[in-house]
């Protein structure tokens, strides 16, 4: 069977539905619940500075790019990107128990993605090229090793000489512990969810992070340095971005093997701590993830978008850094608060990569992923099926999938640029809930929302290796959503569970040419006055 028809049957056998549920654990062994911080014993580590959120940046200011006033590469100033896209932001404890909060959000707050920096010789940091663990427990750097010069040097080729690179990798038994089969999907939400948070670091230091998507899983593996496995807890490379005070190209074309050459043969300090007691394997899983490994690609997909004269965001008087730091995900939202219905659009806008690049400027493929939108209580707005377009190009195949009685109509004070229908007007709050797995939270906000893919054509366009890259799509949208809802005084959470073909039922979709494959619900949220925060360090 082809890699491809592999990756089909993954994600049908993971599909929840009324009748049964994906394949997964059916309790929760605490025994065994995996750690969520990876540690390095025998690295070692370097304390990065805190530095609380400052008033400027403003939300929409960097949103836009080129408005932030540039900081120079410098150790503080990657300590505060590290600090901005993956540290911890708070303790929370109940009757004994206690648990972080984090910048990136992760399914079940499980954290299965790790972050790795590449640098040069940096003040403060090595005076020598150098590859780190970040650790979000001490919100400092684990040295993992240390290279030569010129193999630095060749790493930078075409890049600006204050580049430096953040990897990430995926620890898939860390969700399957809990989740089972379905859990590698929710990983790659969560890398989508890191991709995003990084890049909107990025953008408040005045910086440019660009996803070097050309190498291969096993060239990650190298430069990473996680060649050496547990096969319990297997770690798999996922991505490298560049990132640099300056623009950066994507037409990355260093020579590579001298730099794999040399990467293979370092003295990789530190032993990776074990995670859980005891494991469950999930083949499936294994099987998906070997199945999508990316191979090297001189050319990929490459979308470059030019900012429209879509509305541009409203001027938030709202601190980037506060949004940041303060986002929570909501475990419970009220059914009662409403919003205005240009705060609506301001949602839809900031999803939009012509209205507002940041962060989907790093993704280098056009958009996949729509928005079917369950609108419950939005001022001067229908309760009703909604959907925004965010690929125009996929209008007529949409109309020709979707349910043939659909109304297609422009909804009443809509940005004319703002490719928004509606759909079917009524009462879906009860659909809403019931194909969320039931749950009232995606009935009881303002709206909730399946993120809809374009699925079997940008597979068969590109290979099964851009599978997880849909999931990457939908993370940073919903990274953009969480922080939009702080901006607008309310609270959101990302829905993993949900009923995919009920879903695909409503909307009138009856192949695989369109998948949903993240939910999502905006509201009032209804706070749990028995838990205690406590800070982040």
């Amino acid at each position: 069977m082809s890699a491809l028809a592999n990756v089909f049957r993954y994600h049908q056998s993971s599909k929840h539905g009324y009748n049964s549920f994906a394949p997964g654990p059916g309790h929760l062994d605490w025994f065994s619940q995996p750690d969520p911080f990876r540690r390095y014993k025998g690295a070692e580590v370097i304390p990065l500075k805190k530095i609380p959120p400052t008033e400027k940046p403003f939300f929409a200011e960097a949103l836009q790019p080129s408005t932030i006033a540039v900081s120079p590469l410098s150790f503080e100033s990657i300590s505060q990107l590290f600090f901005d896209s993956l540290a911890i932001t708070a303790w929370k404890s109940f009757q004994g128990s206690k648990w972080a909060l984090r910048v990136n959000p992760s399914s079940g707050n499980l954290h299965p993605t790790e972050g790795y920096l590449i640098s040069g010789p940096l003040q403060g940091l090595s005076q020598t090229p150098a590859i780190s663990h970040y650790s979000p427990l001490l919100h400092g750097l684990e040295i993992r090793a240390t290279f030569p010069i010129g193999i630095w040097e060749k790493m930078l080729d075409g890049l600006p000489r204050d580049t430096i690179f953040v990897g990430l990798s995926s620890i898939y038994w860390r969700e399957a512990w809990k989740y089972g089969l379905r859990a590698f999907r929710y990983c790659h939400h969560d890398l989508g969810h890191a991709l995003a948070a990084i890049n909107i670091a990025c953008a408040g230091l005045g910086w440019r992070a660009v996803l070097m998507d050309q190498l291969s899983c096993n060239d990650l593996e190298i430069i990473l340095g996680l060649k050496t496995k547990n096969d319990d807890e297997v770690e798999v490379p996922d991505c490298l971005m560049a990132i640099s005070p300056q623009e950066i190209s994507r037409d990355w074309n260093f020579e590579k093997q001298p730099v794999l050459d040399s990467f293979a043969n370092l003295n990789w300090c530190g032993t990776p701590n074990i995670l859980s007691k005891t494991h469950v394997a999930w083949p499936g899983i294994n099987e998906v993830s070997e199945n999508t490994k990316k191979p090297f690609t001189a050319s990929y997909p490459n979308f470059n978008f030019e900012p429209s004269s879509l509305s541009k965001p409203a001027d938030h008087l709202f601190p980037l850094r506060k949004a940041i730091h303060q986002r929570r995900s909501a475990v419970a939202l009220d059914g009662r608060t409403k919003i205005n219905r240009e705060t609506f659009y301001q949602f839809l806008i900031k999803t939009i990569p012509e209205a507002c690049p940041l962060p989907f400027q790093t993704l280098p493929w056009e958009p996949n992923v729509h928005l079917g939108l369950f609108v419950h209580r939005v001022d001067d707005l229908p309760q009703g099926l909604y959907f925004l377009l965010r690929n125009k190009s996929h209008l007529q195949d949409l109309k020709t999938k979707f349910n043939h009685d659909f109304l297609w109509e422009k909804p009443a004070g809509c940005p004319t640029e703002l490719d928004l229908f509606l759909l079917d007007q009524g009462d879906f709050m009860r659909t809403a809930a019931s194909v969320s797995c039931g749950q009232a939270i995606a009935s009881d906000g303002c709206f909730s929302l399946a993120m809809i893919s374009a699925f079997e054509g940008p597979l068969k366009k590109y290979s099964s290796w851009f599978y997880p890259r849909l999931y990457w799509e939908c993370g940073a949208i919903g990274q953009v959503l969480y922080l939009q809802a702080e901006v607008s005084g309310i609270r959101s959470t990302g829905i993993g569970c949900f009923f995919d073909d009920p879903v695909h039922q409503i909307f009138g979709i009856q192949d695989m040419s369109y998948q949903s494959l993240y939910h999502f619900t905006v509201g009032g949220p209804v706070e749990d006055t028995r838990l205690t925060t406590l800070p982040p360090y």
